[in-house]
C-alpha cells in the first residue's frame, strides 16, 4: 500500500530544492561586491581570493568534471589565450568539484598555466549561485594513454564569472560555447577596459 501523504511531501521537498537551486543562480549580480573565498589549489595550496582579487581583473571559470570533453576544450581555449589575457592584466582561475588530485592530473596532461580550484563540496559554486549538484561520482579517463579512475564531490554547471580590479563582479553568465569561451571572455575584458 503506497502512503501518499508520504510521496508527495517527498515530491514537494524535491521541487523546492530545484527551485531553490535556481533562485541561487542570481544571488551574485553584476555590480554586486563579489565574495570572498578560499579553496584548494591543484597543489593541495589554499588560494585565498583576498591574494588576488583588486591586484587583477579574475576570471573564475565554474566546470563540471576534469577530463571531459567540453570542459577540455574549455580549459585549452583558456590556455591557448593566456597570453592575451594576461597581457590585459587577467588571471584566470578554473573551478570544479574534482579533487585535487584529478586536478594535478588535468593541468599536466594538458599544460594548462592557470590555476584549479577543487570545489568539492559545491561551496564555492553556491556563494557565486552557480547551480551545483553535490554527490560523489567516479568516472573512466585516459591520462598519458592509461585508464585511470577520477573522482569529484561535486558537478558544478558551466559558469563564467568576472571579478574587476574593484572587487564588484563585472559579468556573469552560462556558458553555451565552451572551446569559445576564452575567446568571448577576452571580448567581454577589452570592452570593460574601454569603459
Amino acid at each position: 500500500m503506497l502512503n501518499t501523504p508520504r510521496i508527495l511531501l517527498s515530491a514537494a521537498f524535491a521541487l523546492s530544492l530545484c527551485l531553490f537551486s535556481a533562485a541561487r543562480a542570481e544571488e551574485v549580480k553584476v555590480g554586486d561586491k563579489a565574495p570572498a573565498f578560499e579553496a584548494k589549489d591543484d597543489a593541495g595550496k589554499a588560494w585565498k581570493s583576498d591574494d588576488h582579487v583588486g591586484k587583477k581583473i579574475v576570471v573564475v571559470y565554474f566546470f563540471p568534471a576534469d577530463f571531459t570533453g567540453g570542459c577540455t576544450k574549455q580549459a585549452c581555449g583558456y590556455r591557448d589565450d593566456m597570453k592575451n589575457l594576461t597581457d590585459k592584466d587577467v588571471e584566470v582561475v578554473g573551478v570544479s568539484g574534482d579533487k585535487v588530485e584529478t586536478h594535478e592530473k588535468f593541468k599536466k596532461e594538458h599544460n594548462l598555466p592557470f590555476t584549479l580550484l577543487s570545489d568539492d563540496k559545491g561551496e564555492l559554486a553556491t556563494k557565486f549561485g552557480v547551480p551545483v549538484k553535490v554527490g560523489a561520482a567516479t568516472a573512466k579517463v585516459k591520462i598519458g594513454g592509461k585508464d585511470e579512475s577520477v573522482e569529484r564531490g561535486a558537478t558544478i554547471q558551466r559558469w563564467t564569472v568576472i571579478i574587476g580590479k574593484d572587487g564588484k563582479v563585472a559579468y556573469k553568465e552560462a556558458v553555451k560555447d565552451a572551446g569559445g569561451d576564452a575567446k568571448k571572455i577576452l571580448e567581454v575584458v577589452e570592452k570593460l577596459k574601454a569603459k
